[in-house]
């Protein structure tokens, strides 16, 4: 049984969830989003609370059974609250900056990046050395992330790179003479 699955999403005021063509969509204040049905899992829409419940007993209904209900409250937290991603940049020369749909980076290769921002991402240089990337969808703020921070991965020897916010970078000793 799965303890995550069990739990209702419960939809705040001027949230509605719509079941219909084979999509769960969500409308609120930022926005909407929908994600698509799984067969092994039944969906329920009444006063307020979305249910997900598994189809039948087989392994596979089960396995979809809390991820179905994890994405269904990220819907909900999107559209209500949306998600942030703050990236650090550390090293000497690099920095970003944004520039209406684009964000330009400058990481010490011998060219400077540009980087389009996609579609219902927003993002943020509040100074030289921190990105902030903002959106209702999880999925695409964390891949566009991702995706600045491939660019440099923090090294373990000075730290220089691109790192999350909060992500503990487990530091080396350099050689000894």
């Amino acid at each position: 049984m799965s303890r995550t699955g069990k739990k209702p999403v419960t939809l705040p005021a001027g949230v509605t969830a719509t079941l219909e063509g084979g999509q769960v969509s969500v409308k609120g204040p930022k926005g909407s989003l929908s994600i698509p049905m799984v067969d092994e899992v039944t969906y329920s829409v009444e006063d307020g609370l979305l249910s997900v419940k598994p189809a039948n007993e087989t392994k596979r209904s089960r396995a979809f059974w809390g991820m179905q209900r994890t994405l269904i409250q990220n819907l909900v937290t999107g559209v209500t609250d949306g998600f942030t991603k703050v990236l650090e940049i550390t090293g000497v020369g690099y920095r970003a900056n944004a520039q209406g749909r684009n964000l330009k980076l400058q990481l010490g290769y011998s060219h400077d990046i540009d980087m389009p921002v996609p579609e219902g991402v927003e993002v943020k240089t509040p100074d030289q050395t921190t990105v902030e990337i903002s959106g209702a969808d999880r999925q695409a703020v964390g891949q566009f992330a991702a995706e600045i921070r491939r660019w440099r991965k923090p090294e373990p020897y000075k730290g220089k790179g691109i790192k999350y916010r909060g992500e503990f970078i487990f530091r080396k000793e350099g050689k000894k003479k």
